[in-house]
This record gives C-alpha cells, sequence and structure tokens, in this order.
C-alpha cells in the first residue's frame, strides 16, 4: 500500500503520505477486527485496571482462597490456558482470579468476600466465553459445544458457572465429545 503513494502528487507531502498511510492502516485493521469478531469477540487483556469489580492488587487476598480446574477442547484438542492469566507483565499486582501455571488451575485469593463465574475468568484473561466459542475454540456450522462441570452436564449459559472450591470444568467443541476424566490433582489446593 505504502508504494502506491510514490510518485503521486502526495508524495511530496511527508504529513499527506502518513495521514492516508494511517487511514489504510485503520481501515485495514478494521477489517481484521471485523473478521476476528466471528463468534464472541476477544476483549482487552487487563493490564492493572479495575474490571468487572476484580481488581489487581499489589498482593493475592486472604479473605477468599480456592481453586478451580479448567480445560478446554477444541475438536479433540487442549486449547492452552497460559500462565500469568490476571498477572499483568510490568505490573506489580495481581488480580483475583488468575493463573501461575499452564495446567488449567484456576486461583481464586479476594480480600472480599463475593461470589464469581467463568465469566469472570474469561474477562480477566481478555478471551471471550460464549454459548458458541471458548478461548480460541469456536463452533462452525452443525458443531456444538458441550460443557460439564463436575462431571455433570452443564446446559446453561457457560458464562454462569459459578467458581467454587475444587470445580471441575471442561468446555469441548466438537464433534468429537466424551465424559472428561474427573480430575483429581488437587494436590493440597
Amino acid at each position: 500500500m505504502v508504494s502506491s503513494f510514490v510518485g503521486s502528487s502526495s508524495s511530496l507531502n511527508p504529513i499527506s503520505n502518513i495521514m492516508t498511510f494511517s487511514r489504510t492502516l485503520v481501515l485495514a485493521l478494521g477489517l481484521t477486527v471485523t473478521t476476528a469478531s466471528r463468534g464472541a469477540a476477544q476483549g482487552p487483556v487487563p493490564s492493572g485496571e479495575t474490571v468487572g469489580g476484580i481488581s489487581c492488587d499489589a498482593q493475592e487476598g486472604q479473605r477468599i482462597h480456592i481453586h478451580q480446574h479448567l480445560v478446554i477442547m477444541d475438536h479433540g484438542k487442549p486449547v492452552d490456558i497460559p500462565a500469568r492469566i490476571g498477572i499483568p507483565a510490568g505490573k506489580r499486582c495481581i488480580y483475583w482470579l488468575h493463573t501461575h501455571t499452564p495446567d488449567g488451575i484456576l486461583h481464586i485469593e479476594a480480600p472480599q468476600d463475593r461470589s464469581f463465574t467463568l465469566r469472570d475468568f474469561f474477562t480477566v484473561w481478555g478471551q471471550p466465553l460464549s454459548s458458541s466459542s471458548a478461548a480460541s475454540a469456536h463452533l462452525s456450522r452443525h458443531e456444538k459445544m458441550k460443557v460439564w462441570v463436575n462431571g455433570k452436564v452443564y446446559t446453561k449459559d457457560p458464562r454462569t458457572i459459578p467458581l467454587v472450591a475444587h470445580a471441575d470444568l471442561v468446555i469441548q467443541v466438537g464433534p468429537p465429545f466424551a465424559k472428561p476424566k474427573p480430575f483429581t490433582a488437587w494436590n493440597g489446593l
């Protein structure tokens, strides 16, 4: 696109070229955002600001300290749930919902009594969650999403799943679908 500016009457005016390039870049980015917004839109990854009433504090809260396990399967393949979700790079804070390791263990360490849902975790993660997508797993035509909570099928909106102590959560986009094995490796958590 930049080469199309060479030889035009505006090529003599660097400010005009920058403005035109900026408009072109914005247009290109707009098309990218539109394409990526099929299904549930990915939100921005929080970088220390309060999101959904969940703040990023200097240390982990001690009023509530519970853990859950989350697995997302996209057509039989696991979706990565990275380490350090909710721990912004370059910031000296940690969100009440976070991960330390890339094993699907979610940590809730909050300074106040309140309930949390899977929507809260995905908001802190900055990933989409709906009845048709979970992070990078998106339904295509004629596909289904199956959600399991503690080994039982969950038929409501996955965003409403309560994050209680030792909740075992599995989201499958597919086929294939298989009843998940219970997660038991809590190791004192």
